[in-house]
């Protein structure tokens, strides 16, 4: 039974690309770049021949044939084993079925989101929202352009629908956490102003705080520090 490792949607590419007919690697990157799957998928030549090694070793793809054309390197063309057709059907059903615990970048910078001054915070999230309203514009256009100069069909553009609904989304809730802050509606929002005051190195905890060092003060001022 081959190994599963789930955890590189570009290898689930590659398998998809060579469901349709065998490639070789190049190709399979050209293939995802005119086809915009690499707005869905993170792609670079380094890490795609990594990932080719990969799925090979573990028997999902074989060697179809090496091609030479004049001067140029040998190409190696992969096809998908009867092993790599299954991975990929179970692979992609359980991406669509079962949704996964995910660690966004933006997540991360909430949850430390009382490290900085709330001033400062609600600049930053106003850049981020204007950042958003920004890329929303474009990827509007971006469909538009697919849909009515190329005639795609709506089967091959949900991936890029998904994100402008996320977009949105995120962009909602950025407003909206914004307006809260500016209105002092935040719980806790008084807290997070004490422990940004100079006068108050080492402020009350709120009931369930689960760390309290703002960025803009020395170490030294830490709740239970040494010095």
């Amino acid at each position: 039974m081959v190994a599963r490792r789930r955890n590189n949607p570009l290898a689930l590419a590659v398998l998809v690309c060579l469901y349709e007919r065998p490639m070789h690697p190049y190709e399979v990157a050209t293939t995802l770049r005119q086809r915009h799957k690499d707005e869905s998928v993170r792609l670079n030549y380094g890490s795609l021949y990594s990932v080719v090694g990969s799925l090979e070793k573990r028997g999902l793809i074989e060697t179809s044939e090496v091609e030479r054309a004049g001067r140029l390197p040998e190409r190696t063309v992969y096809r998908i084993t009867d092993a790599g057709r299954l991975e990929a059907h179970d692979w992609l059903a359980e991406l669509l079925a079962r949704p996964l615990k995910e660690y966004p970048a933006f997540e991360a910078a909430l949850s430390f989101l009382p490290a900085l001054p709330p001033d400062e915070a609600v600049a930053l999230l106003n850049e981020r929202a204007l950042e958003l309203e920004s890329g929303l514009a474009r990827d509007a256009y971006g469909l538009l352009e697919l849909v009515e100069r190329r005639g795609l069909p709506r089967l091959f553009l949900v991936e890029a629908e998904y994100a402008v609904k996320m977009r949105e989304a995120e962009l909602d809730y950025v407003k909206q956490l914004i307006a809260e802050i500016a209105s002092g509606e935040l719980g806790g929002l008084e807290w997070w102003r004490t422990i940004h005051t100079a006068d108050m190195a080492d402020p009350p905890l709120p009931s369930g705080a689960p760390w309290t060092q703002p960025l803009d003060q020395p170490v030294a001022q830490a709740k239970g520090s040494n010095a």
